[in-house]
């Protein structure tokens, strides 16, 4: 029999899913991000010995098989297993009843910053070395971005929207505010949402090698990622995938279903100013925090903890705290701000999602996640990032900022039901 979606108008999280380089699931991940643990290591999937940059935050238990039929596991990107892996999570976190009836009312919405790298690189391998007929049929559709959602949906039978958002590293955000608004509207009960990236490849780092925007101390990579601190000198990049169910607050509580939290606002604006770089000033940054705010009906006070984009870039870190301070006033000094990317590294287009699930999951356990490697404070940073210890706090809500290149800001503000 089908069923016709009636909005509530609120769009809660009923399932979360993680792939990251502390482990495969959010069981693995998330204790070892409480302890502070460190995954960045030397670089093992790949020859690095002429690169700038040899280390990074590898996944490193993670089975493709162990999510998908054998023959797509063996030739899709990276990217795309993840993104499927942290779905299934989600799906089956949520016990959400996934059936011929509710199908076409569950959609995907699960981007990428830089889809198929992998796969693009083999590929052109191939057709340098032998020749035009020597690339596969299946290259174009595993690198473009848009395959994740398509593959969660055909792997998991879902009929309702299957679309992609690709906003560089604000895409896991983008991903969840857009999903946000289509349950929210009626088209769908519940969409399964969020970011999957694998950039750790011969590709995505002589990119950012060349564009100097990693950190190089290859001689000690464990202190590298560190977000806010003064001897900050690039992010470190990451791997993995975060994903939500988003699932009408009405259809949750209907079916009795355990929620994680409320998705109560979210902004997202353009700086208009640079293709990498961020706005000096943090101009666009202010108003997607204000406006998530503004939908979210609250004040700069009631937000307990923030979770910044803090990529242990110079320009970023410097930017996203002037930010902050122009947005929450003297609060900016009150309320705890962390940087998760110390620990995994920046995982691009998943980093949003991922740092999503990490505020829901900070207001569950009633606990902040720190901020690691912080040992020689900045001047023009000097608020509170909770320094290598997290710390436990009553949280109701959370802000989480994402900015990408393009000039692209994302704000989500969720809260604790």
């Amino acid at each position: 029999m089908s069923i016709e979606p009636r909005p509530s108008g609120r769009v809660v999280v009923t399932g979360i899913g993680a792939i990251t380089p502390l482990g495969t699931g959010i069981e693995k991940t998330w204790p070892r991000l409480l302890a502070g643990e460190n995954a960045i290591d030397n670089i093992t999937i790949m020859d690095v010995s002429d690169y700038a940059t040899r280390f990074a935050g590898e996944v490193r238990d993670f089975n493709a098989e162990d999510w998908l039929d054998k023959k797509d596991a063996r030739r899709i990107d990276r990217f795309i297993s993840y993104g499927v892996a942290a779905s299934r999570m989600a799906l089956d976190d949520s016990g959400f009843p996934l059936n011929e009836d509710t199908a076409e009312w569950v959609g995907a919405l699960v981007g990428s910053g830089v889809g198929g790298h992998n796969v693009l690189a083999e590929q052109a391998r191939r057709l340098f070395e032998g020749g035009p007929s020597k690339v596969s049929p299946f290259f174009v559709p595993y690198i473009i971005p848009d395959m994740a959602s398509g593959m969660i949906s055909i792997t998991l039978g879902l009929k309702g929207p299957s679309t992609c958002i690709v906003t560089a590293c604000a895409t896991g955000t983008d991903a969840i505010g857009d999903a946000y608004h289509i349950v929210k509207r009626g088209d769908a009960i519940a969409m399964l949402a969020g970011g999957t990236e694998a950039a750790i490849n011969e590709l995505g780092m002589a990119g950012f090698c060349s564009a100097r925007a990693m950190s190089t101390r290859n001689d000690d990579p464990t202190h590298a990622s560190r977000p806010f601190d003064n001897d900050r000198d690039g992010f470190v990049m990451g791997e993995g995938s975060g994903v939500l169910m988003l699932e009408d607050y009405d259809h949750a509580i209907a079916r009795g279903a355990k929620i994680y939290g409320e998705v109560v606002g979210y902004g997202f604006t353009s700086d208009a100013h640079h293709i990498t770089a961020p706005h000096p000033e943090g101009e666009g940054a202010v108003r997607a925090m204000k406006n998530s705010l503004k939908r979210a009906g609250i004040t700069v006070e009631q937000i307990d903890y923030i979770n910044a984009h803090g990529t242990s870039t110079g320009l970023n870190d410097k930017g996203e705290t002037a930010a902050i301070k122009k947005v929450f006033g003297e609060q900016a000094y009150k309320v705890p701000i962390s940087s998760t990317k110390s620990m995994i590294g920046h995982t691009l287009g998943a980093t949003g999602a991922l740092e999503a699930i990490f505020c829901l999951l900070a207001m569950r356990d009633s606990i902040i996640p720190p901020t690691i490697n912080y040992e020689f404070p900045d001047p023009d940073c000097d608020l509170d990032y909770v320094p290598n210890v997290a710390r436990k706090a009553e949280i109701n809500y959370t802000l989480s900022n994402s900015f990408g290149f393009g000039g692209h800001n994302a704000t989500l503000v969720l809260k604790k039901l």
